[in-house]
C-alpha cells in the first residue's frame, strides 16, 4: 500500500478524506444502520471497506485511512512528514464527514436513538480498560505489521496487498468488537465519539482509543524490525536515545542463545 509515483499532497489529503469517510460509512455505518448483520457482518463491513479503498486510493495516497498506520509508515520512512500530515488531516476530516453522513441517514428513522453510535468504550458491557489497552496495542501492531509487509517489495504477491490487509482488519474486528467495539484507528474513534450520546461516556474514554492505537503502531514497527531484514537505522527510532544500544545488547544476547541451542543440538 505504498506509493511509487510522485506525491501530490493535495490529492493525498483528498484520497485519505474519501477513503476514511468510506471506512466509517462502511464499518460503523453498518453497525448503526444494519445491526442485525451481527458480529461477522460488521467485521466484514470494516474489512471490505478497507479492501476496496486499498485498490481505489492506494496508488494515490497509500490508503492508510488510519493515523496509526500513517505513524507506522512515517516511523519506517515509507512516507515523508509532509505526506503524513496531509494524510492525517484528510483522515480526521473524512472520518467526521462519514459519521455525519451516517447520523443524517439514521435520523430518517423516527425511532432512531443515537446512543453509543458505534463509539469505542471499555465500560458497561465491555471488558474494562486493561483489556482495551491490550487489544488496541496488540491488534494495531498486527495491522501495522501487515501493512508494512504489503508495502515491502516481494513480501506479498503483487496485487494481493489490499486483500490481505482487508481480511486482517476483518479478523481484528472479529476478535475485539466484544472487548471494546474495536478501534485500532484513532480517526474512526474520534468521529463516532463526537456523535455518540454524551451519557455513554464515549468522549471521556476517547483518549484511550487515540493513545493506545498509536502506541500499538510503534510496537508494530518494532515487531517488523525483528522479523524483517530492516534495521533500526532505517527508521526514525534510531534517533531515540538508547534505542540502538538496546538493540545491540539484545542482538548479542539473541546470538548467544542461538549459538547455545545449536551447540546443544549438535
Amino acid at each position: 500500500m505504498a506509493t511509487t509515483t510522485p506525491v501530490n499532497h493535495g490529492r493525498v489529503l483528498a484520497a485519505e478524506l474519501f477513503g476514511t469517510a468510506v471506512l466509517v460509512i462502511g464499518g460503523p455505518g453498518t453497525a448503526i444502520l444494519a445491526p442485525n448483520v451481527g458480529l461477522l457482518g460488521i467485521s466484514l463491513a470494516f474489512g471490505l471497506s478497507l479492501l476496496v479503498m486499498a485498490y481505489v486510493i492506494g496508488p494515490i495516497s497509500g490508503c492508510h485511512i488510519n493515523p496509526a498506520v500513517t505513524l507506522g509508515l512515517f516511523v519506517t520512512r515509507r512516507v515523508t512528514g509532509t505526506h503524513a500530515i496531509f494524510a492525517v488531516i484528510g483522515q480526521l476530516i473524512g472520518a467526521i464527514a462519514g459519521a455525519a453522513i451516517v447520523f443524517g441517514i439514521a435520523n430518517g428513522r423516527d425511532e432512531f436513538v443515537r446512543g453509543q453510535f458505534a463509539a469505542n468504550l471499555w465500560s458497561g458491557p465491555y471488558f474494562g480498560l486493561g483489556a482495551a489497552i491490550v487489544v488496541e496495542v496488540v491488534l494495531t501492531a498486527l495491522l501495522v505489521v501487515v501493512v508494512l509487509a504489503a508495502s515491502s517489495s516481494g513480501r506479498i504477491p503483487h496485487g494481493m496487498g489490499g486483500l490481505v490487509v482487508g481480511f486482517t482488519l476483518t479478523l481484528i474486528h472479529l476478535i475485539s468488537i466484544p472487548v471494546d467495539n474495536t478501534s485500532v484507528n484513532p480517526a474512526r474513534s474520534i468521529a463516532t465519539a463526537l456523535f455518540a450520546d454524551p451519557d455513554t461516556g464515549a468522549l471521556e474514554q476517547l483518549w484511550a482509543f487515540v493513545v493506545f492505537p498509536l502506541l500499538g503502531a510503534i510496537v508494530g514497527v518494532i515487531i517488523w524490525l525483528v522479523i524483517d531484514d530492516s534495521t533500526v537505522e532505517d527508521t526514525l527510532l534510531a534517533e531515540v536515545p538508547g534505542v540502538t544500544e538496546t538493540r545491540d545488547v539484545l542482538d548479542r544476547v539473541a546470538d548467544e542463545a542461538v549459538d547455545a541451542v545449536e551447540d546443544a543440538v549438535d
